[in-house]
């Protein structure tokens, strides 16, 4: 004989398996709420006109993760111009002073050369470790140094001896034909070696140029001597990408800092769904979903999201927004390729091509270059995306923009305009 549960006993429990259903089943999101969560918490939303002091760059530069550094200055390198692109009272001797005299910043690599919040320096030390055992599986120093214990012991030495030094202070030392790592000389390669794996750090730059010295002497003792266990950098790894980017698939938290692998992510997201991340379907701008992972508060920080600019911006093609190409063009429908490394005959745009982002949407692409010796600001091509019309208003927008890019870049003239 089955006995019938009481009334209001059998409704609270399917009041629970509602529940249950609810917390485990994936969370919807538009590609609305997608768009403004990305921007929102990659600093696009804030006021770009509002007074950036120093310390509020630091703050910004913690909320994106990190800024990549390159060496191209086309128009302005890409670390000014990523941070001018969301105020414009940007200054960049403040960046200089957060690295070099506040020690609040570092510089490593994350998926390339970048400047990285000091307090995260522990958990570089995994990826330390990886770049040794890479180096070490790929016989790198071998392959690229004839002596390669001979040249990492000069390398220490001279600047144990000496203090910071760059590459071009090792150039009488060369005797070797360039045959190493993106064509450095043995001892530049022994720098970088040394730099990737965290014996040394970047202490400054002397006119871009690195000046390396022991990492204890440069990282701040409450950042260098802590540790972590596997466990912990993983969990951090993820927590913390998914932090920034506010929604993504396994594949993309790993890609966030570039410091575990896709497997480590997967695993993280299986056995912490429902508790640090959250199971969601992201509506994409082709109308598609795709099933993706949320930071926990996704809900809270979806209500709390600030609306775009609606003003007129050109991104560095290095921007954190655009580097991951696929998620670029599955919110944005934005279909972007930078095309420096293609030979001019077959590039579809140009050579620096920026983004145009108007709102919360990217509007078409501006090809630039600073003339510094011409003291002018040109103007080699712009494209806007299809169904999107040159209007007075938009014209004004860009023109505009092209004026505040000009002062930044410190040249007189923008010619030919547009």
């Amino acid at each position: 004989m089955i006995l019938a549960l009481p009334a209001a006993i059998q409704s609270a429990a399917n009041q629970a398996n509602i529940l249950q259903e609810m917390s485990t089943s994936p969370l919807p999101l538009s590609n609305e709420q997608a768009r403004g969560l990305i921007m929102n918490l990659q600093g696009l939303c804030a006021p770009p006109a509002s007074k950036l002091k120093r310390d509020g760059l630091y703050d910004l530069i913690e909320q994106m993760g990190f800024v990549q550094l390159d060496t191209i200055n086309t128009v302005e390198r890409a670390h000014h111009q990523i941070l001018f692109s969301r105020n414009q009272t940007y200054r960049k001797q403040d960046l200089k002073d957060l690295l070099e005299k506040d020690r609040l910043l570092f510089e490593n690599w994350t998926h390339d050369a970048s400047i990285i919040p000091t307090e995260y320096y522990p958990y570089w030390k995994h990826r330390f470790d990886r770049a040794r055992k890479r180096f070490r599986h790929r016989d790198w120093l071998k392959k690229k140094m004839k002596q390669p214990q001979k040249i990492l012991k000069e390398v220490r030495g001279r600047i144990e001896k000496e203090g910071p030094l760059m590459s071009r202070d090792f150039e009488t030392d060369e005797k070797h034909k360039s045959e190493s790592w993106w064509g450095w000389k043995p001892h530049k390669a022994g720098l970088e070696y040394l730099w990737h794996t965290g014996e040394l750090a970047v202490t400054r730059r002397d006119g871009f140029q690195k000046v390396y010295d022991f990492a204890e002497r440069v990282i701040p003792e409450e950042h260098y001597e802590p540790s972590h266990s596997k466990a912990a950098f993983i969990d951090w790894a993820c927590r913390s990408a998914l932090e920034k980017l506010g929604v993504g698939t396994s594949g993309e938290i790993a890609r966030f800092w570039d410091i575990i692998s896709p497997a480590e992510a997967a695993k993280w997201c299986k056995q912490n769904s429902g508790k640090h991340c959250i199971p969601v379907t992201t509506e994409c701008c082709a109308g598609d979903t795709k099933q993706a992972f949320a930071r926990p508060d996704i809900e809270d920080t979806l209500c709390d999201l600030a609306a775009p600019p609606t003003r007129l911006r050109f991104l560095s093609p290095f921007d954190p927004v655009i580097r991951d190409r696929q998620r670029l063009e599955r919110f944005f429908g934005f279909d972007y390729r930078i095309e420096i490394f293609v030979p001019e005959a077959k590039r579809v745009y140009g050579y620096y091509v920026l983004p145009i982002l108007e709102g919360n949407r990217f509007v078409g692409r501006i090809d630039l270059k600073a003339y510094r010796n011409e003291d002018r600001l040109g103007v080699l091509g712009l494209w806007l995306e299809p169904k999107i019309k040159m209007s007075k208003a938009r014209k004004a927008a860009i023109n505009s923009e092209l004026e505040r890019l000009r002062k930044f870049a410190g040249v007189g003239r923008v010619e030919p305009g547009i």
